[in-house]
């Protein structure tokens, strides 16, 4: 899986971002145990240090959870992820709408376009 990263941001930020999404869309499942960091490292093209520090940063927030011996599981909080789902619909949709604006799109005009490529 070759990604490029930003140079904006640390690469374990962006891990960790490339990961909440997985889980919100379901690619790595409630409560489904999450591979080895050594595995995920091979998967992102990482180093193992940098995939642990995501990891561990999903942790932090909840999206991960650790069971000893047994490995890291993806979160049962099935709201953390409909919040985390609706925080990043709302993000696309501000930046969708500023670009726009830099377009010269009027509000009314958005609204016409989104419904018409909604259909």
């Amino acid at each position: 899986m070759s990604i490029v990263f930003s140079q904006n941001s640390p690469i374990y930020l962006q891990l960790v971002e490339i990961m909440k999404l997985k889980i919100v869309i379901g690619v790595w499942p409630v409560g489904e145990k999450v591979n080895s960091v050594r595995d995920l490292a091979l998967l992102f093209e990482v180093n193992p240090n940098t995939m642990q520090r995501a990891l561990a940063e999903l942790e932090r927030q909840g999206f991960l959870y650790a069971e000893r011996t047994a490995g890291r599981y993806v979160t049962k909080d099935q709201q953390l992820i409909e919040d985390t789902r609706h925080g990043m619909a709302e993000a696309y949709i501000v930046d969708f709408c500023e670009n726009m604006k830099e377009l010269g799109y009027s509000k009314d005009q958005i609204i016409d376009l989104i419904i018409k490529e909604a259909k």
